[in-house]
């Protein structure tokens, strides 16, 4: 902190209680564990435990996203800040990375920072995380949300030029119905000149996706199998999660890496708090994720169907990711 520079002021508003997640995590364990096939959705990864095991996956050498996005914010952060003249920053997710202070360090430079909106579903990361930018960076106002943003992106606070930073190709977890959704939702909240830089992970040769979650030390496999303490811990479940192993395979027809849970037994699993039992057969697949990698054309034309102009599209120099910033279309 600056000697003699004021403090940052900092507000957080709750959309997202705890009981509310538990409703919503009831529901989709409800509805996933009695389709076919079974299904979790992957949000639910990311208790403390979850989210610490992420942090590692970022470090793995095998894991190349966190690393080559890093490269191409650290090239073109002062750029976004030129282009966009955006004096807010808001992104869902952690906002003490370094990728995020990135952009914060680029817009303070231009002289256009005043505002850091982090968003995120955990109200203890997300205090954390204001906590820290508000006192590195004095003078902004921090003003964090605690919501998910499947419903409740509409209360990100507005009035000011908002640079929408998502990041970490999270947009590749989103089925495309559900990305079409959500960027069509974003789209109304932009206002003119206000602008979307969107992380994602590209199409490239199969066998290093793969090994990029199949790792050899095997966080993947215990950050995966961590949704089934989730379950256990929350809705009084009795999942053994040694009795599943970790799959993580391409899927050449969808161009998208799936995490999936294989049952090693015949065995009955009781989630108590849904009084429900589910059978699983040896053998049997229960997919937790979807990683969809991105072409250029494609995710040009998924913005372009929800209103946005393609502006700026940069890649590492391997060509393994992409960050893209657009506006909304006939925005400044």
């Amino acid at each position: 902190m600056t000697d003699g520079a004021p403090a940052a002021t900092l507000q957080v508003d709750v959309y997202l209680t705890r009981e509310d997640r538990l409703a919503a995590l009831r529901e989709d364990v409800r509805v996933g564990l009695t389709s076919t096939p079974k299904e979790l959705r992957p949000k639910w990864f990311y208790d403390e435990r979850g989210s610490a095991l992420f942090e590692e996956i970022t470090r793995l050498p095998e894991y190349y996203l966190t690393g080559r996005e890093r490269v191409i914010l650290g090239e073109h952060a002062r750029e976004v800040a030129r282009l966009t003249a955006a004096n807010t920053l808001v992104e869902p997710g952690s906002g003490s990375s370094e990728k995020t202070r990135l952009l914060l360090d680029a817009m303070v430079e231009a002289g256009y920072l005043k505002r850091f909106v982090p968003f995120d579903v955990s109200e203890q990361a997300l205090r954390e995380a204001a906590a820290a930018v508000a006192e590195d960076y004095p003078g902004i106002e921090v003003h964090g949300v605690v919501g998910d943003f499947e419903h409740h992106l509409v209360w990100l606070p507005e009035g000011r030029r908002r640079l929408f930073a998502f990041l970490g190709s999270s947009i590749g977890n989103l089925t495309g119905e559900q990305r079409a959704q959500f960027l069509d939702t974003l789209h109304g909240l932009l206002g003119t000149g206000e602008a979307l830089l969107l992380g994602a992970d590209l199409v490239k040769d199969p066998a290093r996706v793969e090994r990029a979650y199949n790792d050899s030390r095997g966080i993947t496999a215990e950050f995966n199998r961590n949704v089934l303490n989730v379950i256990n811990r929350e809705l009084d479940g009795d999942f053994d999660p040694l009795r599943f192993t970790h799959i993580a395979r391409w899927d050449a027809e969808h161009e998208w890496m799936e995490m999936l849970l294989r049952s090693n037994v015949d065995q009955r699993v009781r989630v108590s708090a849904l009084e429900l039992e589910v059978e699983f057969a040896a053998g049997e697949e229960m997919r937790t994720e979807i990683s969809d990698k991105f072409r250029r054309s494609g995710l040009e034309a998924e913005l372009g169907n929800a209103g946005f102009e393609l502006g700026n599209w940069w890649e590492d120099p391997d060509g393994d990711f992409a960050v893209s910033l657009s506006f909304s279309a006939g925005s400044e």
